[in-house]
């Protein structure tokens, strides 16, 4: 028989919670069970491969301290790896004997925790050793309390030795209907492929700067593309401005699906063409995108446009006639 042991505190000596993982270990090699410990605080650049070692166990011991609140960062990296990554089928199969120690208020709430984790990966939990402590030292020296973890240990082992049947629980039909995850349907063998490669820091690292690479030849392409958006049409109205002696005006188009103003300013043989806010204009226009394409592709003039309602201005309309002089564009 294999039990693996998952310690999620901070191996600091005065954790009760190793005390009792060292008596449980005692009893449980006595009686020639295979015990293999895993310190989470020195695995945490590997946590997602961890749950690779559930194959080996046919029992399993989470055992963690509450300092303040909870059951600590590293244990919950623990359990969200098996939710990722575990082969939920054998987990199925596993006993979890929860250890939680406190030196503040909240064992009970941090074994219910790691009851309810365990249920939901599908695994079977087993009553719990908890405790709150004050001094380690008395708890440790106290007779009493160590023939209460002794006792736990062999129970334990009977439980797995003998696949007890429990009660079963509703978070069974929780998991079963409403933790349905989005993620790809992997196989166990694909889980823990995939496991490896999140632990892997270089792997990790090189995918990151793949991802940013990527991010950066996208946002030029946007870039791009908006540097293109904002050329639009100033190019054709460049090519096709002729010149008119002593013509001074200028002229705001609002292309009303872009929401984009097209700013054209004349001053003899000089041409000003961008995409900006003209308040003094001389003609101020709204047309559509579709109608300013034909205008600079030389398929409607802008007079044309006008008197059939598809473009409407104000201002000087003697300038707006102009400018199908200065701008005679080809067709396209």
């Amino acid at each position: 028989m294999n039990v693996n042991i998952y310690y999620g505190g901070r191996g600091l000596i005065e954790d009760p919670a190793i005390y009792v993982i060292n008596k449980l270990t005692e009893v449980l090699k006595e009686i020639r069970v295979n015990v293999v410990r895993y310190n989470l605080y020195e695995e945490k650049n590997t946590i997602a491969m961890l749950p690779k070692t559930l194959k080996e166990a046919d029992g399993v011991i989470l055992a963690t301290t509450v300092e303040w609140l909870g059951i600590g960062g590293f244990m919950h990296q623990f359990l969200d790896a098996c939710w990722l990554y575990a082969d939920k089928e054998h987990i199925s199969k596993l006993y979890m004997l929860p250890v939680v120690m406190a030196n503040s208020f909240g064992e009970r709430e941090a074994e219910l925790f790691l009851i309810r984790a365990w249920e939901m990966l599908g695994g079977i939990p087993y009553n719990g050793l908890r405790a709150y402590v004050e001094d380690h030292v008395d708890f440790e020296t106290n007779s009493a309390y160590g023939q209460i973890i002794e006792k736990q240990a062999e129970l334990f082992y009977k439980a797995i030795n003998q696949k007890t049947k429990i009660l079963p629980a509703g978070n069974a039909v929780i998991r079963k209907n409403l933790l349905r995850t989005n993620s790809i349907d992997l196989t166990p063998q694909e889980s823990e492929q995939l496991s490896m490669y999140v632990s892997d820091d270089t792997y990790v690292k090189k995918q990151k700067e793949d991802i940013e690479e990527l991010a950066q030849i996208f946002k030029g392409m946007l870039g791009s593309r908006e540097s293109d958006s904002n050329q639009e049409f100033i190019q054709n109205i460049k090519e096709n401005f002729q010149v008119l002696n002593d013509f001074k005006a200028s002229y705001a188009v609002t292309i009303t699906d872009t929401g984009k103003t097209l700013v054209i300013e004349v001053d003899g043989n000089n041409l000003k063409c961008f995409y900006g806010e003209k308040n003094n204009a001389d003609v101020t226009a709204k047309t559509s995108y579709e109608v300013m394409n034909k205008i600079v592709n030389g398929h409607m003039t802008i007079q044309r446009a006008f008197m059939s309602g598809e473009l409407t201005a104000k201002g000087n309309f003697k300038t707006l006639r102009t400018f199908d002089q200065i701008f005679q564009f080809n067709i396209q």
